[in-house]
């Protein structure tokens, strides 16, 4: 009786009536969460439930720990309840304690005694026999599958039958053998198994039966399960939990945030994570697991360093197999060089429960074996270390610096809270958790930055320090205020106030940027500081960001030249860009830009890559090259989307539809409020660009009246919404198509006399060639030869626009070849861009000055539909394409179509992205040898 109570604990049992359920069985709780992510499994479970009820079927559900296999069966047991289907349940055992049959035990012993088995069955008196006596001979072992089977067949004869057997792999051998002889033996009987598994195992008899796919989660339904059941974390901590988990729901949800870390530092884990991910690790041999312990202290070493460490931590000599226990379990893979765990969550999993005395060993044992000096080092330096060292912490301190360069916020971000434990005068202390407050609200980390600028309060700090750390602790909240005006701060004394002061004018700069007065009294303040900060991107951001059109000279002289920002930090390198583009220079933007995403490439930072591309997007859309901005605002979206960024994510995807609008010459649907207030955090502008855009989309659509009212009514305010600054072409453009040439004209030389010297040069040539589009015949001349003057050349949409005006002017004139040839070059370069709509507009010009259809057609963008290349380029550059692979120089493509080398470098230099190659030699392979889409 013992023995029935004991198996019986572990069964679920759904038979009969209902329920019959021994006393210690556990309940399921009403009301069971959805499983998120799981629609399509649950697809696949409910056709496998219907199968099995109706002629039998087997299914398993393979997959790593904690990804819900679980959950999966307990979905199934429950649509097979729902059916009216009975249920026996077992699950394996990972902790060695399963005795002999035990599996089978589970399963059987409800149907001893049971109405639905006829009284006297031999084989159920048999196997009573068998589950109680104990270990079976080895007659009896022979015989055992097939009396377990007819058994099961004569249940399900009855009523059908679902068996669901969670663990097999932890099941004992024999019950384990039993139960995968009768799944493949399910057919033509109403009874179906369920199995679960984990993958990698060592047993193999599951092999060749249909699987249930149980993929890990995407990260969107990670996103989704994290907002459901851990609500509250800032964007950038559910990417860092995302990152992490791997797709993982039970790692999604057991993960610790890396602000709860302790110290010593270990990875975060949990004790269920520890038990799903790592069971038995606590058995491993010592020299296994203090090697699996300095490899989850420091996961980026190769293999020789790490065999060295815990040769040093155990007092031995390194051997490398002690490696050989860990990969058995499969707890890691050598890759190459270097130790990686089974699963990003597993170094955590696997050092669970290390004392802080080995773990500070450990630590010791990694700084002996790095380079003296290097940030690794003092990290770990930092971690061995027990009560205050000023030395090391101010060490420590000073590595940050280089960890940033190193572009590695988030070690340097430790390295700082770890110096400020490390110090003993509380004014140290104050000063390291300020910084790292201003370190933690520069990446995004909003919650610990707000944690740490509390525990900076308590600290004394200077009065710059403890404005900004009040200014951190209140963001987010409603209604929160500065806690003084820019026109009464302090002037800063030290190092640490400027610091304080320029992260202080970084946070208020959006505050008051709607506010002239209030906006005055910071750039006052920002002129007023030290003139070693003058070129500090920090302080050009936080200018360009109150006054972008007011400071735009200042900023844009005092950006780094081309080439210099080698060995400026990835932040820093954004800030400059955003504050080009502010400043209206998107092409040293964009230059900017691409010196960030080499950086994000080389040290693999993928989640700060959206927000680059974005940027890139955003400088290829004002200079109107839209098909540079659809592709990067499609990577973008890409991109965003694998790492969980929502809100990089929806900016991405509204323009994008305001960039095919643009190209197409259609006017975009109004954007979706909600839509847009996702996208703000990532583009503050977005609503403005919104605007702008869909103005100059109008224009391009022919609607020029609707157009010209839209840009008319947001040039009235520049200063609020700079964005229309670049769209002055397209004003000018409907403004003489509506005949309101003379108010446009009034309305340029004020907007010149208010924006002054300080204007970016691209607004200066903006208004210059806008001033072209509406001149007089009479003074048309002048104001072109002034625009090009101005190097409207290296502004390819511009110059365009500036010989569409021009060809248009000649055609007129009835100076018919000239304008031909002026029109064309303009058409050249819109299709190299993406404009297809003013391509049309300029076919329609063409057609109108005698040129041949063929010949008007040669630069339009193909509608074919086809696949490939012609899919995705022109005519003509199909055609430079096709010649390129055949191995001719862009002088010799240019000779042969009339086109200047160049020209066709420009249109190579289009090419390549929207092929998807990077260099000429390249183009074969994608085309064919002959020049030709292979087949």
């Amino acid at each position: 009786m013992n023995t029935r109570s004991e198996v019986s604990a572990f069964s679920v049992v759904t038979w009969g009536r209902g329920p019959l359920r021994p006393t210690a069985a556990p309940r399921r709780p009403a009301g069971r969460r959805e499983l998120v992510g799981r629609g399509e499994e649950l697809r696949l479970l409910r056709a496998f439930v219907r199968d099995a009820a109706t002629h039998g079927a087997t299914r398993v559900v393979s997959a790593d720990p904690g990804a819900g296999k679980s959950e999966l069966l307990a979905a199934g047991v429950e649509l097979a309840s729902a059916a009216g289907t009975g249920v026996l349940r077992c699950a394996g055992s990972r902790d060695g304690a399963a005795g002999e049959l035990s599996g089978l035990a589970q399963i059987l012993w409800p149907l001893l005694g049971s109405a639905r088995v006829p009284p006297g069955d031999r084989d159920l008196s048999a196997l009573e026999t068998l589950l109680v006596g104990g270990a079976p001979g080895p007659h009896e072992r022979a015989a055992l599958p097939y009396t377990v089977l007819r058994v099961l067949e004569s249940v399900s004869a009855a009523r059908p039958l679902l068996i669901a057997v969670d663990d097999w792999d932890a099941l004992d051998a024999a019950s384990a053998e039993v139960l995968a002889f009768v799944a493949r033996r399910t057919a033509g009987h109403r009874l179906g198994l369920l199995l679960t598994t984990r993958p990698h195992t060592r047993r193999t008899p599951l092999t060749g039966l249909p699987a249930l796919p149980l993929r890990p989660l995407t990260p969107a339904e990670s996103a989704a399960l994290l907002a459901a059941r851990r609500p509250g974390h800032d964007p950038h901590t559910l990417r860092d939990l995302m990152a992490s988990a791997a797709g993982n729901p039970l790692a999604l949800l057991e993960l610790p945030t890396w602000t709860e870390a302790r110290v010593p530092w270990l990875p975060p884990s949990s004790s269920r994570l520890a038990a799903a991910l790592a069971p038995g690790a606590d058995r491993l041999p010592a020299a296994t697991r203090d090697l699996l312990l300095v490899a989850a202290l420091h996961p980026t070493a190769d293999l020789t360093l790490l065999l060295a460490a815990a040769a040093r931590l155990q007092g031995g000599a390194p051997d490398v197999a002690a490696l050989e226990p860990a990969e058995r379990q499969g707890l890691v893979v050598l890759d190459g060089v270097r130790l990686v765990f089974s699963h990003p969550a597993g170094a955590g999993a696997v050092v669970r429960g290390t004392g802080a005395r080995r773990c500070r060993s450990a630590h010791a044992a990694l700084a002996a074996e790095l380079a003296e000096g290097s940030v690794r080092q003092l990290w770990h330096l930092s971690q061995a270390a027990e009560g205050t060292d000023a030395e090391l912490a101010a060490r420590a301190e000073d590595a940050h610096r280089l960890a940033l360069r190193q572009d590695d916020p988030a070690l340097a971000l430790r390295l700082l809270r770890r110096a400020a434990d490390l110090h003993g005068r509380p004014e140290d202390r104050g000063r390291c958790l300020l910084r790292a407050a201003q370190l933690a609200g520069d990446v995004g980390w909003g919650r610990t930055a707000r944690a740490l600028a509390r525990r900076a309060l308590a600290h004394p700090l200077g009065p710059l320090g403890s404005l900004y750390a009040r200014t951190v602790t209140r963001a987010g909240t409603p209604a929160a205020r500065l806690p003084a005006e820019p026109a009464g701060w302090p002037a800063p004394v030290g190092d640490a106030e400027i610091d304080s002061a320029l992260e202080l004018a970084g946070s208020t700069a959006p505050a008051v940027a709607a506010d002239t007065r209030r906006a005055d009294a910071l750039l006052a303040y920002l002129d007023a500081l030290p003139p070693r900060t003058a070129h500090d991107p920090r302080l050009l951001h936080a200018m360009a960001t109150a006054a972008p059109v007011r400071r735009a000279g200042t900023v844009l002289a005092r950006l780094p030249a081309a080439g210099r920002p080698d060995n400026v930090a990835l932040r820093d390198l954004e800030r400059l860009g955003e504050a080009a583009l502010r400043s209206g220079d998107p092409l040293r933007a964009l230059e900017l830009h691409r010196q960030a995403e080499r950086r994000c490439h080389f040290h693999d930072l993928p989640a700060r890559l959206p927000v680059v591309l974005l940027r890139q997007g955003l400088a290829h859309l004002v200079t109107g090259d839209w098909g540079q901005a659809g592709t990067a605002f499609r990577r973008c979206g890409e991109h965003a989307g694998e790492q969980g960024l929502t809100g990089e994510a929806t900016a991405a995807e509204l323009l994008a539809g305001l960039t095919r609008a643009l190209r197409t010459g259609t006017v975009p649907a109004p954007a979706d409020a909600h839509a847009v207030e996702a996208a703000r955090p990532s583009v503050s502008a977005i609503k403005e660009i919104i605007a702008v855009g869909t103005g100059w989309a109008q224009v391009e659509s022919g609607d020029a009246a609707a157009g010209h009212a839209t840009l008319a009514r947001l040039l009235a305010d520049p200063g609020r919404c700079t964005a229309v600054l670049f769209a002055l072409v397209p004003f000018a453009e409907a403004a003489g198509a509506v005949h309101a040439a003379e108010p446009a004209r009034a309305r340029l030389r004020l907007l010149a006399r208010e924006l002054g010297p300080q204007r970016a040069p691209l607004v200066s040539v903006a208004l210059a060639v806008a001033e072209t589009v509406l001149a007089d015949d009479e003074d048309a001349g002048a104001h072109f030869e002034r625009a090009l003057a101005l190097g409207v050349d290296q502004h390819p949409f511009l110059e365009a626009s500036l010989r569409l005006a021009h060809g248009r002017r000649l055609r007129r004139w009835h100076e018919f070849t000239d304008s031909r040839v002026t029109l064309r070059q303009a058409a050249a370069t819109f299709t190299m861009m993406g404009a297809d709509a003013r391509v049309t507009r300029i076919t329609e010009e063409l057609r109108a000055s005698g040129e041949r259809a063929d010949t008007v057609t040669a630069g339009t963008p193909r509608a074919d539909g086809t696949g490939g290349a012609a899919g995705v380029l022109s005519s003509q550059e199909l055609r430079i394409a096709r010649l390129a692979a055949r191995g001719l120089s862009n002088r010799q493509i240019g000779a042969e179509l009339g086109l200047s080398p160049r020209t066709i470098g420009a249109y190579l230099y289009r090419i390549f992205p929207r092929l998807g190659v990077t260099a000429r030699a390249q183009l074969a392979g994608v085309l064919g040898a002959d020049g030709r889409p292979p087949a």
